[in-house]
């Protein structure tokens, strides 16, 4: 089997967006701003395409150890792509989970209190737009959700989670693997890293190694299996092969790497709460969070697929639950929707995506406000 080269270094690969058809989609654009704490991160921004009426900024929040660049497979027609179609100016954020970016030990909090909100104020004072509506996956759905029900995001209008929002939970075997990797494999490194099937550098990634090796025969895509791995239990976890194109599959090879154990840490904290909890002492979050009302106005559709192997299907009903029993008397009520033969990451990643996943997703973000 031939070994992908490392991963490029940031920035250095450029986004190739197919287009939809008879659609000629304008240049992917960097821009760089920086964190509330100083850190610095960037957006991909594609523009909405020509002669298309203006339907305002999104920004699309991707999960951890990952990049922006994971809406944008090879593949497929992407999201990014169909929703600068209808007219939408797309700002795929960087945040400080990103492997573009530099590896830090964050927490939820960090992201929740430094990156949104400066995300979002440049989006704002760039676009001169007042409003902007969010497509949210993952961690980053976490980070982000303890942003706006904090009150720090109140110019988002409209979001779209995906797979896990303010109640996470997992599969059984998954909750008693997690402790356990805490209490072995995290004390003898501080990042886990999909990447350490083709550069093991140490000794605890080679004994990940190792265990993947033994454990994990679905497919021989090494990245692909330490992702499944990684992040909860599954062959594969983050998706269906069934969903994934020979391509896709093969460019996942380049676009996981380094995520914090601090993150696993708070990710155990919140499952054993069932709801997020902060693990810092940062005043911007409060304290009853996830058990008083969300602050904000915004209007969320929850969306999972029902084959979710990285965080049940039932716990995206439990948040959209959650919101929906605080929603004033008269208020829009919060949306939800499973897609079936789906799992956690080929919504985004499926060959199929584009006609089965995306058109809704367009559909729920064209909807006033």
């Amino acid at each position: 089997m031939n070994v992908p080269a490392a991963p490029p270094d940031p920035l250095q690969t450029d986004i190739v967006l197919r287009s939809p058809a008879g659609v000629r989609l304008p240049p992917v654009e960097t821009v760089w701003f920086t964190a509330g704490d100083g850190f610095r991160l960037n957006f991909r921004r594609l523009r909405p395409v020509d002669g298309v009426p203006p339907r305002g900024p999104v920004m699309m929040v991707h999960g951890a150890g990952v990049r922006a660049n994971l809406f944008c497979p090879p593949g497929i027609v992407t999201l990014p792509a169909m929703l600068s179609a209808a007219g939408f100016d797309v700002w795929m954020v960087n945040w400080r989970a990103s492997i573009d970016l530099e590896p830090s030990e964050y927490t939820l909090d960090d992201a929740a209190v430094f990156d949104f909100p400066a995300a979002v104020s440049t989006i704002r004072e760039i676009t001169e737009h007042d409003t902007v509506k969010a497509v949210v996956h993952c961690q980053g759905s976490h980070a982000f959700t303890m942003s706006i029900a904090s009150g720090l995001l109140p110019e988002v209008t409209r979001v779209v989670a995906n797979s896990t929002a303010m109640t996470p939970k997992v599969r059984r075997a998954a909750a008693i693997k997690l402790p356990l990797a805490m209490a072995t494999l995290g004390r003898l490194t501080n990042f886990f890293d999909p990447q350490f099937g083709l550069y093991p550098p140490s000794f605890a990634a080679k004994v990940m190694d190792f265990m993947v090796d033994v454990t994990h025969h679905e497919c021989r895509n090494k990245v692909c299996k330490h992702s499944s791995f990684v992040y909860g239990v599954g062959f594969p976890t983050l998706w269906s092969h069934r969903n994934l194109d020979a391509g896709t599959h093969d460019w996942i090879s380049g676009e996981f790497a380094h995520v914090p154990v601090s993150l696993f840490r708070q990710t155990l904290d919140c499952l054993v709460a069932k709801h997020l909890v902060p693990a810092r002492d940062y005043r911007e979050i409060p304290e009853l969070l996830g058990i008083e009302a969300p602050r904000t106005t915004a209007k969320f559709t929850f969306i999972t697929g029902a084959d979710n192997r990285t965080f049940l299907p039932e716990a995206m009903r439990a948040s959209h639950a959650f919101f929906n029993s605080h929603v004033p008397a008269g208020s829009p009520r919060h949306g939800f929707k499973e897609f079936e033969g789906y799992g956690h990451l080929d919504m985004f990643l499926g060959k199929h995506a584009s006609v089965e996943v995306f058109p809704h997703i367009v559909e729920w973000l064209s909807e006033d406000p």
